[in-house]
């Protein structure tokens, strides 16, 4: 019975693992990592577990990999997550859902990349990867060194190049989870590898490094894009960053499906060591994804806050982890064009992380033809298509604005004014803008369906209370596009720790601040620009914005600006938070602003380095920089 049990496992193993690779799964993450635990449990040592990733690679393009690119050892339980943990500190990163990638560069250039395949084995994969823009083809250093990191595509992308591949006669891919092994498996049209995008998250060379955070420092230094990572000293924050990363695959412009942990120091990692499988100091936390097919009624759209509108479709409930699901969010109007989704298809969708559901792909088409709204459901007025988003432009649009109202409260942390009390409110005419909530007095909450005295009191006395926010608590209150509170909270700590700095930014600036393309800057001081008004009106109102502590902007450092590169004695993080906690102020490169660059290293080849001796900027030691504060 056993051994006809781990048979079984063994086909479904492999049938499941070569349906994924080529891009048409038919079973979820969680359904297959349960067929592989039991196969576990069964026969520890079955050769089927030591198929990391595609097994059938092309001889002709087989390349070895120095260093086995191993699998992560996974759970799906905070508990033995927070044991895994224990007390040390450790480095979370977004476990994207794409494919695992090496790249070597030597003498500063990209001259292999290759797929992860079985581990020892992977695909050549070069010349797809030269047309992937975020893949630099040339670094500064001259080392031989490995970058391994995430094929993905974005929703944008995948929007475009479904596109593309109709035109070149392609089969229109079918899912944007499985896109990429698809693309990277192509003989041609190796061209359509430009749609798709690349994170990294390990660096291997020779350098001795004392902290994980030092590596992926030194990767963002040499140019590469990395996933979103933070250092965690307690289980708070380690559960704050589940919640974001949950909030990010609801929100998020590419698929993650959970969270990979790491232990930061690396004298551990050595210690732990690596099983055949997988790494001892590494840990993925995925959020249990169950799927199911079920059939759409209708499809309606929702006018959100910055005037985008958003699919939701309407579906035959049906059961989802637990919880009897009738909405699904269809993401943005080019996933809705892109499959002609209408009342009658067939969808899958999945829910993860008890999170809300999403549309995976289609199953079966209905008859008829696909139609989209014109005009805003709420205002009537005319919608304009630009790229994958369906806007309206109408800035007084009644269910734009509430969002708007909505959102104030939910972010400055007013109690007992939910969805519902806000449309009665509205209704009644108490509130038409933001500003109008501290206008409103303890008499005029009676007015309101089964509000007594006490109730209208405690509203009143919760209004009151939002009246001090910290500023990335504003910023985000007050619907400040291209940023989170995370975000806001890396301006802050870069010195902008006013909301008169804030409102000063200019694109530079801003590009200078970690996370901060020139995109994502300028929509930033875009949307703070048209909140002008709406800032000046709250603080009138009494609104105090508490000035963030990190960098009074006062200490032996006052007015001098930093930049650091290379190694240092401790995670940079805590060096940094030093600098400013004494005055000064951390820059992301260097300029001719720059007042010292701060190194270990009496020679480099760093960017940092070579510019900062071309523009004659004093380069210092951690132990000078130690000296000047008198530490």
């Amino acid at each position: 019975m056993k051994v006809n049990r781990i048979q079984e496992l063994e086909r479904l193993i492999l049938y499941h693992k070569e349906l994924y690779y080529r891009g048409k799964a038919e079973i979820s993450d969680e359904a297959y990592d349960k067929l592989e635990d039991e196969l576990k449990k069964l026969d520890a040592e079955n050769p089927i577990l030591k198929l990391v990733g595609h097994m059938q690679v092309d001889s002709n393009l087989k390349v070895a990999h120095q260093k086995k690119m191993l699998s992560l050892d996974k759970t799906y339980e905070e508990k033995d997550l927070y044991k895994w943990i224990d007390k040390e500190d450790v480095i979370s990163i977004f476990k994207i859902d794409g494919s695992s990638c090496s790249l070597i560069y030597k003498e500063g250039h990209l001259v292999m990349a290759k797929t992860r395949g079985d581990g020892s084995f992977g695909e050549n994969i070069t010349k797809k990867a030269m047309f992937i823009a975020d893949i630099p083809k040339a670094i500064p250093i001259q080392d031989e060194i490995e970058v391994r990191g995430e094929i993905f595509c974005i929703e944008a992308n995948f929007f475009h190049l479904s596109r593309e591949m109709e035109k070149l006669g392609l089969e229109k891919p079918t899912s944007q989870r499985n896109i990429v092994a698809g693309l990277l498996g192509r003989k041609e049209n190796i061209q359509l590898a430009s749609y798709l995008s690349f994170k990294a998250f390990d660096l291997i060379n020779e350098q001795k490094y004392k902290k994980e955070q030092q590596k992926l420092d030194k990767l963002q230094e040499i140019g590469f894009s990395l996933p979103e990572f933070e250092i965690h000293k307690s289980k708070k924050d380690v559960e704050k960053r589940i919640q974001e990363a949950k909030d990010f695959m609801v929100k998020g412009d590419y698929l993650v499906d959970g969270l990979v942990f790491i232990y930061d120091d690396l004298k551990l990692h050595a210690e732990l060591g690596e099983t055949s499988h997988h790494p001892r100091y590494k840990i993925a936390f995925k959020f249990a994804g169950d799927t199911k097919v079920t059939e759409i009624k209708k499809i309606e759209w929702g006018v959100s806050r910055n005037g985008t509108l958003t699919p939701v479709a309407m579906v035959e409930p049906v059961e989802l982890s637990g919880a009897m699901i009738s909405r699904v969010t269809l993401h943005n109007f080019g996933m809705v064009q892109n499959f002609e989704l209408k009342s009658g298809d067939k969808i899958e969708i999945i829910r993860s992380g008890e999170v809300i559901p999403k549309f995976l792909g289609i199953v079966e088409k209905s008859q008829g033809h696909f139609t989209y709204p014109k005009h805003c459901p709420s205002c009537k007025n005319k919608l304009i298509v630009q790229d994958i988003w369906l806007y309206c432009e109408n800035l007084n649009c009644p269910a734009k604005v509430k969002e708007e109202i909505l959102n104030y409260i939910q972010k400055s942390g007013i109690d007992d004014l939910s969805d519902k009390r806000l449309d009665e409110m509205m209704g009644k005419g108490l509130v038409e803008t933001i500003p109008d909530i501290y206008k409103l007095k303890v008499d005029d909450f009676l007015i309101l369906d089964k509000v007594k005295d006490k109730l209208a009191t405690k509203m009143y006395e919760n209004i009151q209370k939002s009246l001090d926010q910290t500023l990335a608590q504003f910023i985000s209150a007050i619907g400040v596009e291209g940023v989170s509170i995370t975000k806001s909270e890396k301006i802050i700590a870069q010195g902008y720790n006013t909301i008169e700095k804030i409102m000063a930014l200019d694109l530079d600036k801003m590009m200078k601040i970690e996370g901060f393309a020139e995109k994502s800057s300028q929509t930033f001081i875009e949307s703070i620009k048209l909140k002008k008004d709406l800032i000046k009106e709250l603080i009138k109102l009494g609104v105090k914005i508490k000035a963030d502590e990190i960098n009074t902007g006062e200490g032996p450092l006052k007015d001098l600006k930093f930049c650091i590169t290379g190694e240092l004695s401790m995670p940079r993080g805590e060096f940094e938070k030093l600098i400013k906690k004494n005055g000064g102020v951390m820059v992301g490169s260097v300029s001719k602003n720059t007042s010292y660059l701060i190194t270990n290293e009496t020679d480099s080849t760093s960017s940092k380095f070579v510019k900062a001796k071309d523009l004659n900027i004093l380069i210092i030691t951690e132990k000078k920089l130690l000296t000047m504060i008198g530490e």
